[in-house]
């Protein structure tokens, strides 16, 4: 039987059925690495959403429209894009424990830049800065998770820890605004809505901190590590030597999860950048009702992650078969979120574009461990490198997404963007429908195919 995720794979293995039983999380080290990874993602999506839950108030206070609007949320997307392959490889010549303790200082003094913007051009630079400093973030986290989580739970490990992010989401506008109806009531010089990226950017500065004092790079390094668990962690990662980056061959096999990764993440930044000014103009919510019922929308994807996650692997282990186990976890994501959003397009009232959007955002969320979890699969000794391009085309997404869709609710409405978005999704399915994940071995080892 193969083991998926080493060196001694077969071309001629298909669809034998794997160990039906899923290797322990709890009671090991790795259950604490990836606590402390949950709260770093949750945190990082705080950090660089919470500017859509002030957005009214910040269009308001520094007089923007929402094509401008657009604009300073993309700015983060630059840096993040272009930097995606550049700071997993450098997360992995590092070391995860130095690179996330400066990354998550870092993305601090960002995220409490953003609070100090005065216009908009002081607004996009504050968000440039984050993209800068997140962009190696969930690369370099990738790498650290494969040093530390057996090969069968890779989906789950992303789903786990993205499911952190949706939750940083949902509770994302409940936090933020009570932040800012707090801080409004202090009657202090700075406005509520500074206060809330003051108190969330020093948050990220506390969490670097633990961080450094309790994850190690290496495994064996870690003072309460035992020999079982070191047992159970893939064991060509214990190479003191990292082998030479094979790029074209990495680039070649990551290339069509990056285009899945554009559609999937052109959806996730309409949900993350627009769903409280879409409920806001369309039923005229304030700030306390319109904030609920984005965390409502959100929680779905809390949910979805951690079932794609984990269904993802099941497929895996009761089929053997990669290929076949990812892609139905893509196609059921896809294309379920597709179909949820159509109601959009005639939905008037509240409750309708509720549950079309929270359905919608479950769906889509399902995809989100799978697409971390190839990477992982394909190519653990370079996962920081490959997650980075993969993830990429989110980043690309994220450019084009908030600008594009914020002209267009300008010019048209809410219902053409919404079907744009409904027709990236079903061209993702397409390209999730034909890719052929490989796994890309060192270089001396024969490349083969993981599945069929």
């Amino acid at each position: 039987m193969t083991r998926i995720g080493t060196t001694q794979l077969s071309s001629q293995t298909t669809t034998a059925p794997a160990k039906p039983e899923a290797t322990p999380i709890l009671h090991r080290v790795r259950g604490k690495v990836l606590l402390l990874l949950c709260v770093m993602y949750a945190i990082s999506y705080l950090d660089r959403t919470n500017i859509s839950t002030a957005g009214p108030t910040i269009m308001s206070a520094l007089h923007l429209n929402a094509t401008q609007f657009g604009i300073a949320v993309s700015a983060f997307s630059i840096p993040y894009a272009l930097l995606q392959v550049f700071g997993g490889n450098l997360g992995e010549r590092f070391g995860a424990r130095k690179s996330l303790f400066w990354i998550g200082v870092l993305w601090g003094v960002a995220t409490i830049a953003t609070g100090f913007s005065i216009g908009l051009l002081s607004l996009v630079g504050a968000r440039l800065l984050l993209g800068l400093t997140e962009a190696a973030a969930f690369p370099t986290a990738t790498s650290a998770m494969s040093r530390w989580v057996p090969a069968d739970r890779n989906g789950f490990a992303q789903g786990v820890v993205h499911s952190a992010s949706r939750l940083g989401n949902a509770a994302g506008p409940l936090i933020v605004g009570g932040l800012i109806i707090w801080g409004n009531s202090l009657h202090t010089v700075l406005a509520g809505w500074q206060i809330s990226f003051l108190l969330i950017g020093l948050l990220s500065v506390v969490w670097a901190l633990l961080w450094m004092w309790s994850y190690r790079d290496r495994p064996q390094n870690h003072p309460k590590v035992t020999k079982e668990e070191l047992s159970e962690i893939p064991r060509e990662l214990e190479r003191a030597a990292q082998p030479a980056t094979p790029w074209r061959r990495l680039m070649r096999t990551i290339l069509p999860v990056a285009v899945v990764d554009f559609g999937y993440g052109w959806v996730l930044w309409v949900f993350l950048t627009w769903i409280p000014t879409f409920l806001t103009d369309t039923f005229h919510l304030p700030l306390s009702k319109y904030a609920l019922f984005t965390s409502v929308v959100l929680v779905g994807g809390v949910v979805g992650d951690t079932v794609g996650g984990m269904f993802a692997d099941f497929l895996l282990r009761r089929t053997g078969n990669l290929r076949n186990s990812r892609r139905t976890v893509l196609l059921v994501g896809l294309v379920g979120s597709l179909l949820w959003l159509v109601p959009l397009l005639f939905a008037h009232t509240l409750v309708v574009a509720t549950v079309s959007l929270s359905l919608s955002f479950f769906f889509l969320e399902l995809c989100n461990a799978t697409l971390w979890a190839i990477p992982m699969d394909v190519a653990p000794e370079w996962s920081g490198t490959a997650s980075g391009m993969m993830n990429t085309g989110f980043g690309l997404a994220g450019i084009f997404s908030p600008i594009v869709f914020g002209a267009m609710v300008d010019s048209v409405g809410w219902q053409w963007p919404f079907g744009i978005s409904i027709g990236l999704l079903a061209l993702s399915a397409v390209v999730a429908t034909v890719m052929k994940p490989r796994r890309v071995l060192p270089r001396g080892v024969d490349d083969v195919a993981v599945a069929r």
